[in-house]
């Protein structure tokens, strides 16, 4: 196996604001690993939450490159990696992600499979997915909100958690009015003190508001569990549920978690969480951070196994070097393509089977 390197820019199409910061643009690191003719592909795109920069990303997965060279082929790395023998201890999540996301798409293409039939689907999933819809002016919600509902969108996330709270409501308001059928999530972020909680939950479950997403500064999960008994709508916690020990913690005690690949450490980690929660009253979300449709693909192939399903990300950019998982129409979905089914956009970025970033050293035995 060879493995090579790309770090590429992402700009949004408009600056999204949650109520911690405001991101206009990041970085994805692509990595591409070769074996006798066929390429597999995995992202990692940085994150000022989690300390990974580009130049970070680029070192941890020229690292985690290096040690495919102690596995002859593909499938033997993939069994590695689900063993947990691969990579080293103590690597970000997000590069183990990206690594198990090439693997599986070499694997896949070797076998002239799609993922998800690695994963033991039959049929490819498809899942109506949430939009984001950014802290803004009611009136600047109100005509997002309209214009997604007519693309088909029939499930809209709102970003709240502003020091007054009732401009959060009235973004709501709005976006209700102007979307009167769409499903509403909501996620303050963290954004909000127990008390305040308290007092709005009743209030955006008025509103018809499906289900909250970590209302509570994470770090508290005990507190987050004891707002979940006594709240009027579902809470699903984000930033409280990163791994499976997270998961294990709040499994029964909050409605649901939201699982991201490249915060619990991929789609192997992310079937570990399912299996965990599955019968304990706490459903699975998935989630995604702002990347392309590389990064979003290898939570596409386990869409069937959740009942929220957020994996927009790519359509937040202003233009996604990637297609092949849909999303435009407000439905993600994976194809019968072997591998992750994703393909260079047209007029994009070239494929990185020829990176401009080679990963050096990197050969396996064949």
């Amino acid at each position: 196996m060879k493995a090579s390197q790309r770090t590429v820019r992402l700009e949004l199409t408009t600056p999204l604001r949650i109520s911690r910061s405001t991101m206009a643009a990041r970085d994805a690191v692509w990595l591409t690993i070769e074996h006798h003719g066929h390429h597999g592909y995995g992202e990692a795109v940085t994150s000022t939450y989690y300390g990974l920069d580009a130049a970070t990303l680029a070192r941890l997965l020229n690292g985690a490159a290096r040690e495919l060279a102690r596995w002859a082929d593909p499938e033997s790395a993939l069994a590695a990696l689900r063993a947990g023998e691969l990579p080293v201890p103590g690597t970000p999540a997000a590069v183990t992600a990206a690594v198990e996301s090439a693997l599986l798409d070499l694997v896949g293409k070797r076998a002239g499979v799609p993922v998800y039939r690695l994963l033991g689907s039959t049929g490819a999933p498809r899942a109506a997915t949430a939009r984001t819809i950014g802290i803004t002016s009611p009136g600047a919600a109100a005509e997002q909100a309209g214009r997604l509902a007519r693309q088909g969108f029939s499930v809209l996330k709102i970003k709240a958690g502003l020091p007054d709270p009732e401009d959060d409501l009235d973004r709501v308001r709005a976006v209700r009015r102007a979307a009167p059928d769409a499903r509403l999530l909501l996620d303050p972020n963290g954004g909000w003190t127990p008390a305040l909680a308290q007092a709005l939950l009743p209030r955006y479950a008025d509103l018809g508001v499906e289900a909250v997403e970590q209302p509570l500064a994470p770090g508290a999960p005990e507190t987050l569990a004891r707002l979940a008994e006594r709240s009027p709508l579902p809470v699903i916690a984000d930033e409280d549920a990163v791994g499976v020990e997270d998961a294990r913690r709040l499994a029964g005690r909050v409605h649901g978690l939201n699982v991201k690949l490249a915060k619990c450490g991929g789609v192997t980690a992310a079937l570990r969480i399912a299996d965990l929660i599955a019968g304990s009253g706490t459903a699975l979300m998935l989630g995604c951070l702002t990347a392309s449709t590389l990064g979003l693909a290898p939570a596409v192939h386990l869409a069937d196994r959740a009942r929220w399903t957020d994996l927009d990300g790519h359509l937040l950019l202003a233009h996604d070097p990637w297609t092949g998982i849909g999303g435009t129409d407000g439905t993600v979905g994976a194809g019968g393509q072997p591998g992750l089914g994703v393909r260079p956009a047209r007029g994009g970025s070239p494929p990185p089977g020829t990176p401009a970033e080679p990963a050096r050293g990197v050969e396996a035995p064949r």
